[in-house]
């Protein structure tokens, strides 16, 4: 057990652990009831090719702040010894009106955590962003070398400019229980929402949604806080309509082989959900689109975890068709 702590905690480490089992998604499926906005799970041996699990219901429910929670992420903690989930503590399918949802939403996140992936704690509800936000959208969070710490980020707009934009704050924490002060992480000329971080070779992706360019922007940087350069080489820049992006290492580099990264975009502007696509050069930008992925719903602003061979087996078996929500 300590040797396999000790494995999880070096990939961990470089930001691109291999999954020799497969890979968890979570994910939300939809605004139609209030149970479409919840955790749904999704299961992959390829990364490819996906199963619903519990029967396509929902594995966790918030009843707590707006009863609906959305844009999930999941993360294995520094140690190898938990899980995390963060959510957006909001349910459009009980309230349509946007403005009131950026301007007078939750200033906190929903957090779950488990030892195990099929054991998860009840819901907390956590206030992260600052007293005058007007939302809290899209956390993430990642380990940073550096400070020792976790590097917890979402996207705001606060009432001190009058609602003006949203930003990409950022607090810290060590446990996901005790949170620093909130400080802006991300400012863009327009606005800029759902940030995603992958690390490769001592080097940190960003991936951004920015309404400056109405598109997907991708960063590079050797510290999480900077400073961070544009990749100009970006091959899908100049595409518009999408948000979320989820990016992961689909297959590790082997022998004479590089490394596969999938970046997945949800296609929100046609209602379609995640589109995929494949890098063989992270650091490059090159990324193709690819048609071989299936999945059993549209998967929506989510995450992926790679997960060992001994959990995808405590999840299929968990949150198989007979499984029930915990």
């Amino acid at each position: 057990m300590k040797k396999l702590i000790l494995l999880l905690t070096m990939l961990i480490s470089v930001g691109a652990m291999a999954a020799d089992g497969g890979f968890l998604f979570v994910t939300f499926n939809s605004e139609a009831t209030p149970m479409s906005e919840q955790i749904y799970f999704g299961l992959s041996q390829d990364g490819r090719h996906w199963d619903a699990l519990n029967g396509t219901r929902p594995v966790l429910i918030s009843k707590l702040g707006e009863k609906g929670v959305r844009d999930p992420y999941i993360l294995r903690s520094h140690d190898g010894k938990k899980f995390y989930i963060l959510a957006t503590d909001l349910s459009v399918h009980q309230n349509r009106d946007w403005k009131r949802a950026t301007h007078a939403g939750s200033k906190s996140i929903v957090i779950w955590e488990s030892t195990d992936l099929v054991h998860w704690s009840e819901p907390r509800l956590v206030q992260v962003a600052p007293d005058d936000a007007g939302c809290t959208w899209a956390p993430e969070a990642v380990y940073d070398e550096q400070t020792q710490d976790y590097l917890v980020f979402w996207a705001s707009i606060t009432g001190s400019d009058n609602f003006a934009k949203q930003r990409i704050w950022a607090c810290r924490t060590k446990d996901f229980i005790t949170f620093g002060k909130p400080f802006i992480y991300i400012e863009k000329q327009r606005h800029v929402i759902d940030t995603d971080i992958v690390r490769e070779n001592g080097k940190y992706y960003r991936f951004s949604k920015d309404e400056t360019f109405k598109a997907i922007t991708m960063e590079v940087s050797g510290k999480l806080m900077g400073p961070w350069e544009t990749v100009s080489q970006f091959s899908l820049a100049k595409m518009t309509g999408y948000e979320g992006p989820a990016c992961f290492l689909l297959e590790p580099a082997t022998d004479g082989k590089p490394a596969t990264w999938c970046l997945l975009l949800d296609y929100y502007s046609k209602g379609a959900g995640y589109q995929p696509y494949v890098s063989h050069d992270l650091g490059g930008g090159q990324f193709a689109p690819v048609s071989d992925f299936k999945f059993p719903f549209r998967f929506r602003h989510g995450a992926i975890l790679p997960v060992t061979d001994s959990e995808y087996s405590r999840l299929k078996e968990t949150y198989g068709e007979q499984g029930s929500a915990k």
